[in-house]
C-alpha cells in the first residue's frame, strides 16, 4: 500500500516541472530528419531551388531574431537593416582591404554589428514604445549614411566582391569536385549550407534560452516590467542581453547574405523595407511570441512572393492587406489561430508541474 496517498503525516511527493510534450517529441524526431534532408538537398535538386531555400532560410534567421526582440523582450525596433548592411560591409571590408577568407569573416562581421549595437543600446534605451522604434530607425539612417562615405568599399555606389576573394574560398574547389559544378554554383552550395547552420542554430538557441530561467525573466518583462523588478528581475540587464544577441546574430545573417549575392551597396544593404518591414510581416502573420509564428510566416510571404512578385505596387498593397486583415481577426498570428483551435506546440516553452509517474494515479 502506499503510505503516501493514507498517511497523512508522509512526505509528500515531489513534484516535477516539465515543458517537453507528445507532439514536440515528434518535431525533434522530424527535425533531425529535415536537417539531414536539407543538408543533402545540393544533390538532386537545381540551383534555383538552392537560392529559394537559401532565402528563406535567411529571413527565417532574421525574423527570429526580430521575435526575439519584440515578440519575447517588448523591444520594437524598426532599424535592424543597420545590423545586417553593417554584417555585410563588415565582411566586404574584411575581404577587400585585409584579404580575409569571407567565411573567417562571418564571425568578424557579427563582431560588428555587436560594437555598433552598444551605443545604439545607450541611446534607444533611454527611449520607450513608439519612440524606441523610431529611436532604431534613425540609428539606421545614420549608419547607412556614414557608410555611403567609405570609398574603400565603393562609397555611395557599393562595390562587388573581386574573383580571386570568392573563387579561393575555403571549401568551394571539393563542392565544384564533388558535384560537378562552377565557382558560382558552388557558391550558392556553400552559403546555402551555412544558412541552414545559421538557421538550426538561431532557432536552438532561442529555443534554449526560452526554456531557461532567463526566459522565465524575458517574458516577465515583456508582460509587467515594474512587476518583474519587484520579483528581482534585473530587466535592464535582460534588454541588453536580448538587443546585443540579435544585433549579433543580424549581422552575421547579413553578412551571409551579401556573401551569397557577391555585391553591396548602402541602399540595398540598409533597406529598411527588404531587411525590416518584410521581416516584421512575417512574423506578424506566423505570430508573434512564438518559434513556430516565423517559421510559417516565412513560408506563407515566400509563397506570396513567387505568386503575386511580378505585380508591382499591388502586390505589396495585398501583403499590407493580408497582414491588416490578420492582426484584426488573428492578432496572435496564424499559429496562434492554429495552436487556440488545435492545442497544438511544436516548440513548448510553458512549464507544467506533474506527478512521478509512481504517485500520479
Amino acid at each position: 500500500m502506499n503510505n503516501a496517498k493514507t498517511d497523512p503525516a508522509a512526505p509528500r511527493p515531489a513534484y516535477r516541472v516539465e515543458t517537453r510534450t507528445r507532439a514536440s517529441a515528434i518535431t525533434a524526431v522530424a527535425l533531425a530528419l529535415g536537417i539531414v534532408l536539407l543538408l543533402a538537398l545540393p544533390a538532386f535538386a537545381d540551383r534555383g531551388l538552392i537560392q529559394d531555400m537559401f532565402f528563406i532560410l535567411t529571413m527565417l534567421v532574421l525574423a527570429q531574431f526580430w521575435n526575439l526582440l519584440a515578440g519575447y523582450g517588448g523591444l520594437v525596433s524598426v532599424g535592424q537593416q543597420a545590423f545586417v548592411g553593417l554584417g555585410g560591409y563588415a565582411l566586404f571590408g574584411a575581404a577587400i582591404l585585409w584579404g580575409l577568407d569571407p567565411l573567417f569573416s562571418l564571425l568578424l562581421a557579427g563582431v560588428a554589428a555587436l560594437i555598433v549595437a552598444v551605443p545604439t543600446a545607450f541611446f534607444v534605451f533611454r527611449l520607450q514604445g513608439a519612440y524606441f522604434a523610431i529611436g532604431t530607425w534613425v540609428v539606421a539612417e545614420v549608419v547607412r549614411l556614414s557608410v555611403a562615405q567609405w570609398q574603400s568599399v565603393g562609397g555611395g555606389s557599393g562595390t562587388s566582391l573581386p574573383r580571386n576573394v570568392t573563387g579561393d574560398m575555403i571549401g568551394l574547389e571539393l563542392i565544384e569536385g564533388l558535384f560537378d559544378v562552377r565557382s558560382a554554383a558552388a557558391r550558392d552550395i556553400l552559403t546555402y549550407w551555412l544558412a541552414v547552420i545559421l538557421a538550426v542554430a538561431t532557432i536552438g538557441g532561442i529555443y534554449w534560452l526560452l526554456r531557461s530561467r532567463q526566459g522565465l525573466a524575458l517574458a516577465a518583462i515583456r508582460d509587467n516590467v515594474e512587476a518583474a523588478r519587484s520579483l528581482g528581475v534585473n530587466a535592464a540587464r535582460m534588454k541588453w542581453t536580448v538587443f546585443l544577441t540579435a544585433a549579433f546574430g543580424t549581422g552575421v545573417a547579413g553578412a551571409l547574405i551579401y556573401l551569397q549575392k557577391g555585391r553591396i551597396s548602402p541602399d540595398a544593404a540598409f533597406s529598411v523595407n527588404d531587411w525590416t518591414a518584410y521581416v516584421i510581416f512575417i512574423v506578424v502573420i506566423g505570430g508573434i511570441g512564438t518559434i513556430e509564428g516565423p517559421i510559417l510566416g516565412v513560408l506563407v510571404f515566400f509563397a506570396l512572393q513567387t505568386l503575386f512578385a511580378g505585380y508591382g505596387t499591388w502586390y505589396l498593397m495585398a501583403l499590407g492587406g493580408l497582414g491588416i486583415v490578420i492582426m484584426l481577426f488573428a492578432p496572435r498570428g496564424l499559429w496562434g489561430l492554429i495552436s487556440d483551435r488545435t492545442g497544438l506546440q511544436l516548440f513548448p516553452i510553458r512549464r507544467r508541474l506533474t506527478l512521478p509517474p509512481d504517485t500520479a494515479e
